[in-house]
Formats: structure tokens, sequence, C-alpha cells
């Protein structure tokens, strides 16, 4: 089932620096929400405190509420793990297991969840792989690596191998930047198809990108280097594109910075 994201005075630092500033947003389950801004203004620091990816990195550490339907994410209670279970991440270079096969890449989180049966393993892997839009290129190949594969379809791969797990959220960091146009074309309609049972969430630096996939989007920026990121506004895509309230976000979506 979907969730709905509802991030509130959220802070985030790296140590005792504040990168990025009291972001307050809320996004619709199945739907596209779109981060843009110039590089450093904190849009992949944002997308990492959605699963709690950020602590990894020593030194981060987040100020504020991030809540998952009615669930806190940071609270005491919550195990990091789970979190990262319910929301999934795809990165900005496809990263499939190298030593492991296309079968086995999709199943890994299975398994690491403790999924051992034969039957149900391939069912998943069959079902993950046609919701990422792979299975027909791949069917005949399931125990060749991961890695063979071209790079659009290894990032489909592990598009796969984050859906396997049955989350509620993918968040995905510029997952076409590493890519061709064709590719990037069908990872696109990847995210159109997939919004309908997932909450996903899109960094990219590619406006025509956020234009054509997203239902949302959220507009970042800093105001001189050294000073924390902030969202600058956040609504339909459509009005922002066209209408923006900001006078920031217009010159940025003109290119007249950025």
């Amino acid at each position: 089932m979907a969730k709905r994201i509802d991030v509130k005075d959220l802070d985030i630092y790296y140590g005792d620096f504040k990168a990025v500033e009291g972001v307050t947003m809320t996004v619709e389950p199945r739907s596209v929400t779109a981060f843009i801004g110039p590089s450093g203004c904190g849009k992949s620091t944002v997308l990492r405190t959605l699963n709690r990816m950020h602590e990894v990195i020593p030194g981060g550490r987040v100020e504020g509420s991030v809540m998952l339907d009615d669930q806190d994410l940071y609270a005491s209670s919550m195990d990091p793990v789970a979190v990262r279970r319910t929301v999934g991440m795809v990165f900005q270079r496809p990263n499939p297991f190298p030593t492991m096969s296309i079968r086995d890449n999709v199943a890994a989180g299975l398994r690491l969840n403790g999924v051992k049966k034969k039957s149900v393993l391939d069912e998943v892997v069959e079902q993950s792989l046609r919701g990422a839009n792979l299975w027909t290129e791949v069917k005949d190949r399931l125990d060749k690596p991961g890695a063979g594969l071209s790079g659009g379809q290894q990032q489909r791969l592990c598009i796969a191998r984050a859906i396997a797990v049955n989350p509620q959220v993918l968040l995905m960091d510029e997952p076409c930047s590493a890519l061709d146009p064709i590719s990037t074309l069908a990872i696109e309609d990847l995210i159109n198809d997939l919004k309908s049972e997932y909450t996903i969430v899109i960094v990219t630096h590619n406006m025509q990108q956020a234009a054509r996939v997203s239902d949302q989007t959220a507009f970042f920026n800093l105001k001189a280097t050294g000073e924390p990121g902030r969202l600058v506004e956040i609504g339909e895509t459509q009005r922002i594109f066209s209408n923006p309230t900001e006078k920031a976000t217009e010159d940025y979506i003109s290119g007249r910075f950025g």
C-alpha cells in the first residue's frame, strides 16, 4: 500500500554543519514528486533522510520529523533496516551486485529477509522483473551476471531489486543521469507505470524530465555557498513550470541561474 510522506521543520546536519534547513512538505501516495535545484542545494540530502540513509554517513543527523502515514521514521523504536525495506532506493549509477546472476540480484533482499522457498523466490523474481519492464529481455538468461546487462537494463534491474521486497515508497536519486536517451525514456515510462502502486520521489537535474514524469515539483536552493539549502517552493508541476510563486524558482526554470 503506497504511503503518504509528511516532512515537518526538517533540519539536516553533517556534524556541526547544517546542510539543509526548515523543510516542510507533503508527498501524496501514488504520485511522483521531483526535486529540482542547483548542485549543492540539498536535494539528494533530503531524499536520503526519507529512508534514513543520511545517518549512515558519519556525523549525519536530522532534527524535525519525517512521517510515513502515521509512523515517525525517526522514532527511537523504529528499526532503520525496516524503514529501508518500506522505503526503497535506486541510485544515480546502476549498481547491480557484480558477482550475482540477474535472478540472485532481484532475490537478494528477499533472502536477507529469510525467504528460502524456491517457488516463492522464482515467482517474486518474475513479478519484479515484469514490474520493471525487463522480464522479456532477460527471461532466458536469468543465471547470467547482472553486470553483463546494458546500463539502462542494469538500472531497471536495480528497480526490480528495489520493488521485490514490496516497499511502499521508491526514492530515485538521478536514476537517468548515467543513461543514454533511449534508456532514459524507458526509465521515465517505467516511473509512470510504477506510480499506480508506489509513492515515488525523484531527484533530477533535468528539468524537462521533471516536467515529463512528475505530478509535483519541489525547488530547492541555497542563498550562498556554505549556507544551508532550503525548500523554496513545492506545488503541482504544471504550475511550478508555468507560474511559480517565487522569483528564484522562475529564474532557475528559465535558465537565468543555476
